[in-house]
């Protein structure tokens, strides 16, 4: 029997964004990735790799520039993310999932045409190869029929324009993207994992946990410096999962991603404050 999306709708799917060092340590790759597979129900893992593309870049002695936690991608970076995501890394995973009975496939967005993106505008700052996807051009249908036939999409950060050219994606803005679209589809939530506990007041003391964070707080936090670099991106994306639909979004450690526990993202309580960490706001 065929099943239409709409009727699918009660169907929970778990997004799960693993980045940081868990991607560059086998051990704790092997680790979550036998998580990842107990996870119950459907779902789709999105990986990052910067810390080994940045590794390759200097040994191949090209430049790497940042900005706001964001890659500038020249051609030849481009080349070079596109061999550690797409290659390397994404079958790596897959083999590692195969091996532990997860029927897993590996997937840029090009593939299948499931993540089309616009290259981003040069101004005000030129990233370069940089892709922005839209998350109501994501082939939602196609990535829910892999799903529904048992198999479990692994994305890489690595997009299409449309027009023959591949561009570099913030991971983040992928899991972002494509929890949005199937978000139509399925009951969605969105895990963010790390090598960190989840968004703490002190990066170098991770019983400073903040529990929970609305928008409102997470500015505050951000204009406070406690929010910097790579997180910007990482928290900007999950408050748009929750306003377009996303049933829920954690950043967590990787190794807590069944116990989902971590930094709880919420919408905005009109009239009222959330409870802050200790010492906060």
């Amino acid at each position: 029997m065929v099943v239409k999306d709409k009727e699918r709708k009660e169907e929970r799917l778990s997004i799960v964004k693993i980045g940081g060092n868990i991607v560059d340590d086998p051990e704790l790759l092997e680790s979550f990735l036998c998580d990842f597979h107990r996870l119950e129900g459907r779902k789709l893992l999105v990986h990052g790799g910067g810390v080994m593309a940045s590794k390759m870049a200097v040994e191949l002695g090209i430049e790497t520039k940042m900005i706001q936690g964001r890659r500038i991608t020249d051609a030849d970076t481009l080349k070079l993310v596109t061999m550690v995501y797409a290659g390397w890394i994404n079958k790596n995973m897959v083999a590692s999932l195969q091996k532990i009975g997860c029927n897993a496939i590996g997937l840029s967005g090009a593939d299948g045409n499931t993540i089309p993106a616009l290259r981003r505008s040069p101004v005000p700052v030129d990233y370069g190869f940089v892709g922005d996807p839209d998350p109501e051009k994501v082939n939602a249908h196609f990535i829910s029929q892999l799903i529904e036939a048992g198999i479990t999409p692994v994305f890489c950060a690595i997009t299409h324009d449309g027009n023959g050219s591949l561009l570099n994606t913030n991971a983040d803005t992928i899991a972002y993207s494509v929890a949005t679209a199937l978000s139509e589809i399925y009951e969605t939530s969105l895990y963010y994992c790390f090598e960190k506990e989840g968004v703490l007041m002190d990066m170098t003391d991770p019983d400073s946990l903040i529990r929970t964070m609305n928008r409102e707080e997470c500015e505050v936090y951000r204009q406070q410096g406690v929010i910097a670099d790579g997180m910007i991106p990482k928290l900007d994306n999950s408050f748009r999962a929750i306003e377009k639909g996303v049933k829920e979004v954690i950043i967590l450690h990787a190794k807590n991603l069944l116990l989902k526990k971590g930094t709880v993202l919420v919408e905005n309580q009109p009239g009222s404050k959330q409870k802050q960490h200790p010492g906060t706001l």
